[in-house]
């Protein structure tokens, strides 16, 4: 694919030089060696102990449970995944090099498009897997640790867990991404699309079923075992335990890999479809428009080299018992690597280069780079502020159970809708300094933008480790508690891995919603280039002549024009239907849960006393059941509903309904996580004795207020992530057949009329399932 350096038209297709193939070879090199390292981390957490008979009985159980669920998960995704290869192979259409002459046919295009999307999908589902298979064996190896008498050492079993995952996770995308660059070179933004699309169909599919079978079993377990029969949470006489410890696994462990996977590909998507054509747009041609497309892919290799180097070093040092200091550091210490990382690269590589219309290139650059880094780090500390238990938001939540369960849910979701107004604030700012960081070019300033999303996430490997901590420590607790090694100096130490896991958990949901949003605004820009290309290279397009910087500055969507509000109207739509879908589904299952949790209590007596034993597999079956069947209508709808727009309304009202699903979907997607971790911190904040403690009348008005952020936190709230980049991929991929067809009515309307009428089938369908929360005469012999 490599070609010869020629002026076609105006324009020059771009070639790589030896300073691009040293970077791509680096960015190839330190994937494998992060891979490498990942596996030898693997390795080491698996040689730790893993404590009594009883805790790996306990450990084998959720073994099982996690493995029988992701198994016919992965049977499920691929009955959906192999009919939309055939879709993106269908829709592909002929690839062209900036000069307008062919890069590659239709059949070449649909074939590397597909090869792509499905190794995106397997990259992302391997990640799933390997990080829900690995943490269900670090948790019960986290407690051996802790019963040792050392948090260092539990806290490091952890969280080297967590950065295989990450190592893992980083590793995947930047070797996937590269690849492609070196192999198709000036077609390769077409085929990323497809590596993109596969990742985040996947991320999507774990996100919403893992997200549904957590929350249900969690709900389940809360309802029963802690409210009606005043039980701890992790107590091995609930017949819901197991499966709430599986569902932290395949909820937060595999769904959460996945979800950053596909972040970290997306963006190095966006950030390559920009690159070359924005240099171009500043005045920057020949060999150095290639910088564009090489600095992101060297920037990730840089800033996985620094997660790999500071996930080794978080260590607490002696006489420290707060695990987040160390893990804080260790952070602090990856940024300060990728920024020095980040300016070997923006100034001894790309600097100034000749014939720029603005000046300091590099150095606009490089503050991209600093502008994600600060953004990552506002999201981390305003999540953390709302749902730490260190700060007052929590702490008036926990207060306000004093007057029961409305007020508890009152607050956080009142605490939650402010939370979301700064997040999105920050984002707003990060953008903006992008912009201004453009020189006047909006085609440059919008890759400005893109760049701070490469900023935020170039330390992806450390993020990972530092979210698949905190499912790992939640385990570990509760395997310690079931098998009654939950005490003294252990439960000291995992009691506060615990706590510190619960605010890593909502600090990285924060960072993911934050990252998610500057990607889908970075796609949005690749909306418009891909519109701005297509109107450059037509023939006979009154725009022939120009070149796709002014076609880009000519591409308006203008969002009085009713069609286009109509897009946006049913865009910001989406994210609610997606939202009540999500949580109707958990409050459906957790339903059934609480029955058949009842039910063994009411038929077994002899449970409360530890004369008969729990059956736990009926749980496991009900959630796993419950998610594989809920999970299809909220991925048809986010696939499908783009194709309905595009084709129905046309390309500027489809982007009028990106425009809106960024927007909504920020607000809501901090304002479910935001709430429901408050939620669940304040819980975690009278379960360490304060306000009366554990058994309280406050206490249980705050575990009625966890229940209901549970499926907010955990389900619908992270969900959203995946949710507004498929719609921004579908697009990007469906596009050039909306344009294709533009005069084609009837194929239009067909085509949008025949995904509409999936979609409305699969919600009917989904809101006919049977919701049934048990008979009176069940709840009266239950009390």
């Amino acid at each position: 694919m490599l070609q010869t350096f020629a002026a076609e038209g105006g324009y020059q297709i771009f070639t790589l030089g030896g300073a691009e193939w040293f970077w791509l070879i680096f960015a190839v090199a330190v994937a494998l060696i992060a891979l490498v390292a990942g596996w030898i981390m693997m390795q080491g957490v698996l040689r730790n102990d893993t404590g009594t008979a009883e805790m790996g009985e306990i450990a084998s159980a959720v073994q099982e449970g996690a493995m029988a669920y992701i198994k016919r998960q992965f049977r499920t995704i691929l009955i959906i995944v192999v009919p939309l290869a055939v879709v993106v192979f269908i829709t592909s259409t002929e690839v062209l090099n900036v000069s307008g002459t062919e890069g590659l046919d239709r059949v070449q295009s649909g074939i590397f498009r597909t090869l792509a999307f499905l190794a995106g999908a397997l990259f992302s589902g391997f990640i799933g897997f390997v990080g829900m298979w690995l943490a269900t064996r670090a948790n019960v190896r986290t407690a051996a640790a802790a019963k040792t008498g050392s948090m260092d050492a539990a806290l490091q079993v952890a969280f080297r867990a967590g950065g295989t995952i990450g190592l893992f996770t980083a590793g995947l995308g930047l070797l996937g991404a590269t690849l492609i660059v070196m192999i198709f070179q000036n077609t390769a933004s077409a085929i990323l699309v497809g590596f993109g699309f596969g990742g985040s169909l996947l991320a999507l599919f774990l996100r919403v079923g893992g997200g549904i079978f957590t929350k249900a079993a969690d709900v389940g377990a809360d309802l029963v075992g802690k409210v009606e029969a005043g039980i701890p949470e992790d107590d091995k006489r609930n017949p819901a335990t197991i499966a709430d410890n599986v569902g932290d696994n395949v909820g937060d462990c595999a769904g959460m890999a996945s979800d950053l996977f596909e972040s970290f590909g997306v963006v190095l998507v966006a950030n390559i479809i920009l690159g070359v054509t924005a240099f171009r747009a500043i005045g920057i041609g020949g060999a150095n428009a290639a910088k564009g497309l090489i600095f992101p892919l060297a920037m990730m290799a840089v800033g996985l080299l620094a997660s790999l180097v500071s996930i080794y070093l978080v260590k607490a040092r002696a006489g420290e018992t707060d695990a987040l200091k160390p893990i804080n550091r260790g952070l602090n210490i990856a940024s300060v690597i990728a920024l020095v990382g980040a300016a070997v690269i923006a100034f001894a590589y790309v600097g100034d280069p000749r014939g720029a219309e603005v000046s300091n290139v590099g150095l606009r650059m490089f503050l991209a780079i600093v502008a994600g880094v600060v953004l990552g780090q506002a999201a981390s500390r305003i999540t953390q502020y709302y749902t730490s238990s260190q700060f007052q938001p929590v702490k008036d939540i926990a207060e306000s159970g004093r007057t029961g369960p409305a007020t508890v849910v009152l607050s956080g979701i009142s605490s939650g809708m402010e939370s979301a107004v700064w997040a999105v604030v920050a984002i707003a700012v990060a953008i903006l300094v992008g912009l201004g960081l453009g020189g006047g070019s909006s085609l440059f300033a919008f890759y400005m933008v893109a760049l701070t999303g490469i900023g935020m996430l170039s330390t992806t490997g450390i993020v990972v480790a530092e979210d698949t901590f905190g499912p790992i420590a939640d385990n570990a607790q509760g395997i310690a508690e079931m098998s009654g090694e939950l005490e003294g100096e252990t439960e000291r130490i995992l009691d506060g891995l615990d706590t510190v896991g619960n605010t890593t958990k909502a600090v990285t949901k924060g960072f993911a919603i934050g990252s998610a949003v500057i990607a889908a605004v970075a796609l949005f820009a690749s909306f418009r280039e891909t519109i701005a290309s297509t109107a450059q290279t037509g023939v006979g397009n009154a725009v022939r002549e120009l070149d796709v910087a002014a076609a880009f500055d000519a591409i308006s969507i203008n969002i009085a024009d009713p069609k286009t509000f109509a897009g946006a109207l049913v865009g910001g739509t989406v994210v609610f239907l997606f939202s009540s879908l999500a949580i109707l589904a958990v409050g459906r299952t957790a339903g059934t849960v609480v029955q058949e949790v009842r039910r063994q209590f009411r038929e077994k007596p002899g449970i409360m006393d530890y004369s008969e034993k729990p059956d736990y597999g009926p749980v496991i079956d009900i959630c796993t059941g419950a998610a594989l069947r809920e999970l299809t209508t909220p991925a048809l709808l986010a696939v499908l509903m783009p194709v309905v727009v595009g084709f129905g309304l046309g390309a500027y009202a489809l982007g009028g309904y990106l425009a809106a699903t960024i927007v909504v979907g920020a607000l809501m997607a901090n304002f479910l996580s935001n709430s429901g971790g408050a939620w669940d911190n304040g819980k975690k904040y009278i379960e360490e004795g304060n306000l009366g403690g554990k058994g309280s009348d406050v206490h249980k008005a705050v575990v009625i207020g966890d229940t209901v952020g549970d499926p907010f936190k955990d389900t619908a709230g992270p969900a959203i992530n995946p949710l507004i980049k498929v719609m921004n991929l579908v697009s990007l991929l469906v596009l050039p057949a909306i344009l294709t067809l533009d005069d084609n009515d009837v194929a239009r309307y067909l085509i949008a009329g025949a995904a509409l009428v999936v979609v409305i089938g699969s919600v009917i369908y989904s809101k006919s399932q049977t919701t049934s929360f048990g008979d009176d005469e069940a709840a009266a012999a239950s009390s």
